[in-house]
């Protein structure tokens, strides 16, 4: 089953392009935690800078430094192995064991600070994130400064093209193994492609809603979500109050996340969902019976913080924060077409 994987934009596709990481530090990422640990506890977190290096395999060799299991460490979440990055990871460390820190590392791997912590780091444990990414070789500027105006009103927020794997290999994977065309017995890999599967369908689904010019108007019957939390709410009625939620930003469209249980929208907008998925039925259907929850998803990102410097002719740097769990291309693709040489 063949699956469309382009996605519309928010305003036209770009007609300017630009290079991205072609050297680690044209792509920085600073990782926003949700807590700062304590002081005291069994847990030592490490903010580590890395340049060019992949979060597990860092993982990896810190808990060879401190002789510990794999499972001691842990981190918030997974960052760009091509680019330069900062972000917290744990290691189980109790008793009063002592070790110099500062010795882990090398030329691409520095230990910036340590403190202990009562409770271990788990993934999802962050804010956000903060990215400076170097924008080279771009063509067509004029588009390029028009289309910045455009991000304070927010972007589409798709799921990056890394969740789907190189060449959309994880969706590819994801739909035959819940067809039962494909066997994986590593539980990690089996849930990343189920993952893609779930991402492409809201993808797909947010698509469609900018197509027929629904991606910023409620229908009766949408979810919303309350802005920076997962809490959300069926809109019965689409009367002033919402509306001025709404407009200030309070709340926020969301799309499905598909699993078992009834669909959440109601009314209008589960009449307009299901006929936009009734061709990928096969599917969702299968998607309900492996055991995963119907949720929701934002589909608007906003990129807090925006700016855009112009270093030289053809060169720009771009900084903005995300929350947790969006993605910096999903920014950039409204603004230009981009080639990287790699990803998380």
């Amino acid at each position: 089953m063949s699956l469309p994987t382009q996605y519309r934009c928010l305003h036209g596709e770009p007609r300017s392009s630009a290079s991205i990481r072609l050297l680690p530090e044209d792509f920085q990422v600073t990782e926003i935690p949700s807590f700062e640990p304590e002081g005291e506890g069994e847990h030592v977190f490490l903010l580590i800078r890395k340049v060019g290096e992949n979060t597990d395999w860092v993982a990896r060799q810190l808990a060879n430094f401190a002789q510990v299991p794999a499972k001691d460490v842990s981190y918030a979440g997974k960052k760009d192995r091509h680019a330069v990055t900062e972000q917290w990871f744990c290691v189980r460390f109790p008793g009063n064991r002592a070790l110099n820190w500062s010795l882990f590392g090398g030329e691409s791997i520095t230990v910036l600070k340590t403190a202990r912590h009562p409770r271990k780091l788990r993934l999802g444990n962050l804010l956000g994130n903060r990215f400076s990414i170097r924008l080279r070789n771009l063509t067509n500027e004029a588009d390029f400064v028009e289309r910045l105006a455009y991000l304070e009103h927010g972007v589409p927020n798709y799921f990056g093209e890394q969740r789907f794997g190189r060449e959309g290999g994880n969706l590819e994977k994801g739909v035959a193994l819940i067809k039962g065309e494909y066997q994986e017995r590593q539980r990690h890999k089996k849930g990343l492609y189920i993952s893609a599967v779930r991402s492409w369908l809201f993808n797909h689904l947010l698509s469609e809603r900018l197509g027929d010019e629904l991606w910023q108007r409620p229908m009766q019957g949408d979810v919303m979500m309350l802005n920076g939390s997962r809490s959300f709410f069926v809109a019965e009625e689409l009367d002033q109050s919402l509306q001025t939620r709404f407009e200030s930003r309070d709340i926020l469209l969301s799309g499905p996340l598909w699993g078992r249980g009834r669909p959440l929208s109601e009314a209008q907008a589960g009449e307009w969902e299901a006929r936009v998925i009734e061709p990928w039925h096969e599917i969702t259907e299968r998607l309900e019976h492996l055991g995963l929850n119907q949720e929701r998803r934002s589909l608007v990102l906003y990129a807090e913080g925006f700016k855009a410097e112009k270093e030289a002719p053809g060169q720009w740097v771009v900084h903005f924060s995300l929350p947790a769990g969006s993605f910096a291309t999903t920014v950039l693709r409204e603004l230009c077409h981009v080639t990287q040489t790699g990803s998380v």
